[in-house]
C-alpha cells in the first residue's frame, strides 16, 4: 500500500505544542530567564474590528460632510479643577517616559500634539524642558517610581495623571533596561547609570481608595485646585475601579486595555494578564452611570486604537476621549521598514516592536545612543504626528456624519452591532442582524 496516496489528517504541529511553545521551552531551558520584551499583547484578542456602525438610511438622517459641522472638542477635568483641559479633538498622547523614548521623541509627541490641539503625557521618569516647551497641553503622571517628581513641575504641568497600572501590565511595575539608563536618565532618576531598573508595582503611600483620596487632595492643595486630577488604571476590574477611582475624587479616569503597549515588561504579563479595551469599556461606563458621574467625569480609554473608527466607536461605547501610544510612535517613524537591514541585526524585523527594550532602536525613537536619537528630526517626526492625529480625527467625523451625528459624543451605542457573540457580549451591543445582546444589556 503507498501511504504516501492517505490523505494527511494530522496537524503539523501540536495546537498546545505550537512551535513558539516549543522555542519559547527550549530558550527558557537554555537561560533561566524570562522573556522581556516591548510593545503590546500579540494574541488575536476581540478588539475594535469586531464592531460595525450602522449608517443612516432611511430610519436615520445623514449629515451633510461638505457643509453640515462635527464637532471634535472634548473638555476634560470639569468635576472639580479651576482650569479644565479644553481640546480640539478627543485624541491624546498617552504618557511614555523619557528613558524609554529619546528627548527628540518626547520633543516630537510635543509638538504634534499641540499643532493638533491636544494634549500629550510625561510618562514615568520626569518632565523634560523640550516636552514642556513644545507641549501646549502637558498631563504629568505620578507613578509608584516617583521618578523625577517634584513640586514645581506638577504645578507646571496642565494635568496630573495619578497613575495606578497599565494595560500592557495592570499588578507590576515598569522596566527600564540598564542600556537605556544614559547619565541624564540616571540623573533625572536618581539611579545608577547602566543598571537595570525596576519600578514598584504600588504607590508606597496610600493602599486603597480612602488613602487615594487623601493623596488626590494633597495633589489639588499643591496646585492651587487648579489641575484636573486623572486617574490611571489597567483594565481588569474596570466596575470597581473606576466606581473607586470616582469616590477618591478622580476628574477624570484612564481605563487602558491589554493592547496597550509598554516600554519592557515579561512577556508572560503581557499575553495572560489584563482584559482587551473592548471587554473594559461598558462596564466602567456602566460604573459611571450608576454613580450619576457620566459625562461629569471624563472617561479617557486607551489600548490598541490605531484609527478613526476605533476612535469613533471607542466614544460610540461611553469614552469622552481616547489616548494613543503605539501608533503614535509609528507615525513619528518608529519600525519604518526603511532600516529593515537594521532591525533584522537586533533579530528582529519592522513591525515587531520586540526591540523596544534594548535600547538600539535604529529609527531614534525608543533608544538613549546619542547617534541613533540624533537620527530622528523633532520638527519632521512632530508634523507626520500632527497629519497622522488630523486623518483619524476626519475618520472619526465621517463615521459620525454617517450616523447623523453634529457631534462626536453624539455617538451612542445604539449605533453599533457586533459581528461575533464574544464582541457583542463585551461591548454590551446587539450581534448584528439580531436584537440579542448576550448576556443581557446593562
Amino acid at each position: 500500500m503507498d501511504i504516501s496516496r492517505i490523505p494527511q489528517t494530522l496537524p503539523r504541529f501540536s495546537e498546545t505544542f505550537d512551535p513558539h511553545s516549543l522555542a519559547e521551552i527550549r530558550r527558557a531551558a537554555a537561560t533561566g530567564i524570562y522573556d522581556i520584551r516591548g510593545g503590546g499583547s500579540k494574541r488575536k484578542l476581540p478588539h475594535f474590528d469586531d464592531l460595525l456602525f450602522l449608517g443612516a438610511s432611511v430610519s436615520r438622517y445623514p449629515l451633510e460632510g461638505y457643509r453640515e459641522k462635527c464637532a471634535t472638542d472634548v473638555w476634560l477635568g470639569t468635576r472639580f479643577a479651576k482650569k479644565p483641559i479644553h481640546l480640539k479633538i478627543p485624541i491624546t498622547v498617552a504618557g511614555m517616559s523619557f528613558g524609554s523614548l529619546s528627548a527628540q521623541a518626547k520633543e516630537a509627541l510635543g509638538r504634534g500634539a499641540t499643532i493638533a490641539g491636544t494634549s500629550t503625557t510625561t510618562g514615568d521618569g520626569g518632565m523634560t524642558p523640550e516636552e514642556r516647551g513644545q507641549s501646549q497641553t502637558l498631563v504629568y503622571q505620578y507613578l509608584p517610581s516617583r521618578y523625577g517628581m517634584n513640586p514645581d513641575d506638577l504645578r507646571k504641568a496642565d494635568a496630573i495623571e495619578v497613575v495606578i497600572g497599565q494595560g500592557a501590565k495592570p499588578g507590576g511595575g515598569g522596566m527600564l533596561l540598564g542600556q537605556k539608563i544614559s547619565e541624564r536618565v540616571a540623573a533625572m532618576r536618581n539611579l545608577p547609570m547602566g543598571i537595570d531598573q525596576r519600578s514598584a508595582c504600588r504607590h508606597p503611600d496610600w493602599t486603597g481608595p480612602d488613602d487615594l483620596e487623601i493623596k488626590i487632595e494633597e495633589l489639588r492643595e499643591i496646585t492651587d485646585w487648579e489641575k484636573p486630577i486623572y486617574v490611571k488604571i489597567g483594565a481588569t476590574r474596570p466596575y470597581y475601579d473606576v466606581a473607586l477611582a470616582v469616590k477618591s475624587g478622580a476628574d477624570v479616569v484612564v481605563l487602558d486595555g491589554m493592547q496597550g503597549g509598554t516600554a519592557a515588561t515579561q512577556d508572560v504579563f503581557i499575553e495572560h494578564v489584563g482584559i482587551p479595551i473592548l471587554a473594559a469599556i461598558a462596564p466602567g461606563v456602566k460604573a459611571l452611570q450608576d454613580l450619576g458621574m457620566h459625562r461629569k467625569v471624563q472617561l479617557i480609554v486607551s489600548g490598541g486604537i490605531r484609527t478613526g473608527a476605533d476612535v469613533a466607536k471607542a466614544l460610540a461605547l461611553g469614552a469622552d476621549a481616547v489616548s494613543i501610544g503605539t501608533a503614535a510612535l509609528v507615525a513619528l517613524g518608529d519600525n519604518d521598514p526603511a532600516y529593515e537591514a537594521e532591525y533584522r541585526a537586533l533579530g528582529t524585523t519592522a513591525g515587531a516592536y520586540d526591540d523596544w527594550q534594548e535600547g538600539r532602536d535604529p529609527a531614534g525613537i525608543t533608544t538613549q545612543d546619542p547617534q541613533l536619537a540624533a537620527r530622528l528630526d523633532p520638527v519632521a517626526a512632530g508634523r507626520r504626528l500632527a497629519n497622522y492625529l488630523a486623518v483619524l480625527t476626519l475618520e472619526a467625523q465621517t463615521i459620525a456624519r454617517a450616523c447623523g451625528k453634529s457631534h462626536l459624543h453624539n455617538l451612542e451605542p445604539e449605533d453599533l452591532v457586533a459581528l461575533s457573540v464574544e464582541a457583542a457580549a463585551m461591548a454590551r451591543v446587539p450581534l448584528a442582524g439580531t436584537d440579542w445582546v448576550p448576556g443581557g444589556r446593562y
